[in-house]
């Protein structure tokens, strides 16, 4: 079965990226749910390395954008080049065009590129001069953000942060985690060759086919009704209380409850289950919430994080 062989890529991407346990499986969730993934933590998490190891697993291309201030939207989506020969103008597809694109600290590039990058998340799509090309039809991208250095950058948009199915934050592996981690770096430096775990590979048919078992999962209408509830008490925070009115200046869209669907129905497969039961809601909600939360002034005031605004809607929404 499908499941069976993405349990045991996710076995192996474990085995690879050592401490983050939660960044593998979201990766994959995104994966298995067409959608893509801003991962906020610090440099050296290994975040390019489980993008790196998660492409070398699929039948796809790989490309690593480091966004900076001065890049341009040509440089990521590609230009028309003159060729003297035919007298013509010819498109060069930039970076953009590969399955799995990690976007390195997003937020530092200006607004134009982030409006290419709006376009090829949302639409598939680039467009170049007068014309637009498609992108694969395999496309992830991870993007990164650092939280700590935040000089020189541009906040996201509302409307891009919606575009991203979940945000995942990463943060430092515990003692055990980094003696692994280092372990496994000297013996790749010394013998690269050797004592490597059989990597599980994947071709793009299977993708789809999963994704296609993934949206056959069962889910009761009770569990719909939940995913409907969660949303609603976002834009509806003074039904349940006080405090989470004076917390949310604005509820989610209906791509969040699109985005509940898709994961807690992947997270499910993942598991080997055939249904999805409310847990696997509540465990999505995180990272699929807390982006998309426009927190009041009040709460960024008090200090208040969206998980905890998350885990309080958990806890005040019935799921029967």
């Amino acid at each position: 079965m499908l499941s069976k062989t993405f349990q045991q890529l996710e076995q192996y991407l474990q085995q690879q990226v050592i401490g983050q346990p939660d960044m593998v499986q979201q990766l994959l969730i995104a994966l298995l749910a067409d959608g893509h993934i801003l991962v906020e933590g610090p440099p050296g998490l290994a975040k390019t390395r489980a993008v790196k190891t998660l492409a070398e697993c699929i039948e796809g291309d790989f490309h690593r954008i480091q966004f900076t201030p001065d890049l341009l939207p040509a440089d990521l989506t590609g230009t028309d080049i003159f060729r003297s020969e035919t007298g013509e103008f010819v498109f060069q597809p930039g970076p953009i065009f590969n399955a799995l694109l990690l976007a390195d600290e997003i937020n530092r590039a200006p607004a134009k590129v982030q409006a290419a990058m709006l376009e090829a998340m949302a639409e598939k799509q680039i467009t170049a001069g007068r014309n637009t090309y498609p992108l694969p039809e395999l496309f992830l991208v991870m993007a990164t953000q650092n939280p700590i250095e935040q000089e020189g950058t541009y906040p996201l948009p509302e409307a891009q942060l919606d575009r991203f199915l979940l945000q995942l934050n990463v943060d430092y592996p515990n003692a055990d985690s980094e003696l692994a981690i280092l372990r496994l770096n000297r013996g790749e430096a010394l013998e690269p060759s050797q004592e490597q775990p059989e990597a599980v590979h994947l071709s793009q048919r299977d993708i789809f086919s999963a994704r296609k078992e993934v949206l056959q999962i069962h889910m009761a209408e009770s569990v719909e009704q939940y995913i409907i509830r969660l949303v609603m008490a976002t834009r509806e925070p003074q039904r349940y209380s006080d405090a989470l009115a004076s917390w949310l200046q604005m509820g989610v869209s209906p791509r969040a409850t699109l985005a509940l669907d898709r994961c807690a129905r992947a997270f499910a497969w993942l598991q080997g289950r055939d249904f999805v039961t409310p847990e696997d809601v509540q465990k999505m909600a995180y990272p699929v919430l807390r982006h998309r939360l426009l927190l009041s002034y009040e709460a960024q005031a008090e200090g208040i994080a969206p998980d905890q605004i998350i885990h309080s809607l958990i806890e005040q929404v019935t799921s029967a």
